[in-house]
């Protein structure tokens, strides 16, 4: 089944999660997110000179809309990583989908009226995740977590909004690590930046690597798979994430925070299903 990719592009995008929290013991997350960025954009290049893509495009307003809100998402989920356990960050990053379908509705697109259980339900998980009881370092972070959903569901519109307008995916990748790197760059040049050795090195090429290799499996799942089962297939990486944040940090989520991910997955994936137009706005 095609929809199985989703399973490897999850357990890699769990491995870049790792990768990102080991590395953040020696670099900022806006130089994560800048050497995750370069690294991506090198190797989108070389795949788009492969593939015969020409770079010009006559949506660069949008695509460059796509890479400021991308770059904002992304730095912020990298921060996410650093403050919180590496499946509670993920689980918030996941959020996107609840505020794609939010995004969708605002846009005047006619969703199925079960659209608004699945908020209900993915608020609630919020909710009880971002809990008062969280330390006040976490809760901070959480925050940070969720605005990394609220402008990844962004992202997730303006791709969709350039695939419709005959985009493809290749060019719209390049240009989503280009203007990323570009906006981490210029930030850096008023920052500091960390020396890299051999370990760290490895870390930052494993964070770029293994998002660039999920990114294309993550593709073909949902453009040769079923929607609805690759998009539950992708909260496999909550479940990762949980077992490699046991592995190396000890992380261990209590009863109350799991059963909050349970919602927000449900809430993900009912969104997903609601999401798509009804059948009278097909015909």
């Amino acid at each position: 089944m095609q929809s199985l990719w989703m399973i490897a592009a999850s357990f890699l995008f769990a491995c870049m999660g790792v990768c990102v929290k080991f590395a953040a013991e020696t670099h900022s997350a806006v130089e994560i997110t800048f050497y995750r960025s370069f690294i991506s954009m090198l190797l989108m290049f070389g795949l788009v000179r492969l593939r015969g893509v020409h770079l010009a495009t006559p949506e660069w307003r949008w695509q460059v809309t796509r890479g400021l809100v991308g770059f904002i998402a992304l730095f912020s989920y990298f921060y996410a990583i650093t403050l919180l356990p590496l499946a509670t960050a993920v689980t918030l990053n996941y959020t996107s989908a609840i505020f794609l379908a939010i995004y969708l509705a605002l846009a005047g697109m006619r969703l199925r009226s079960g659209i608004f259980g699945a908020l209900l339900i993915g608020l609630v998980g919020v909710a009880l995740l971002l809990k008062p009881t969280l330390q006040a370092d976490q809760l901070a972070g959480g925050l940070i977590g969720l605005a990394s959903g609220v402008m990844a569901g962004m992202a997730y519109y303006s791709v969709r909004e350039l695939g419709a307008r005959g985009e493809p995916e290749t060019r719209t990748v390049f240009y989503f690590s280009l203007v990323s790197s570009v906006c981490a760059g210029l930030w850096l040049l008023f920052s500091e930046w960390h020396t890299i050795d051999l370990r760290s090195g490895l870390l930052l090429l494993g964070v770029a690597s293994f998002a660039t290799v999920a990114q294309l499996a993550m593709t073909r799942a949902y453009t040769r798979g079923k929607t609805l089962m690759s998009a539950a297939l992708a909260y496999s990486t909550v479940i990762f994430s949980s077992l490699f944040g046991a592995l190396f940090w000890g992380e261990v989520l209590d009863t109350s925070a799991w059963f909050a991910i349970s919602l927000i997955i449900l809430s993900g994936i009912a969104a997903t299903h609601f999401s798509r137009a009804s059948p009278v706005e097909q015909d």
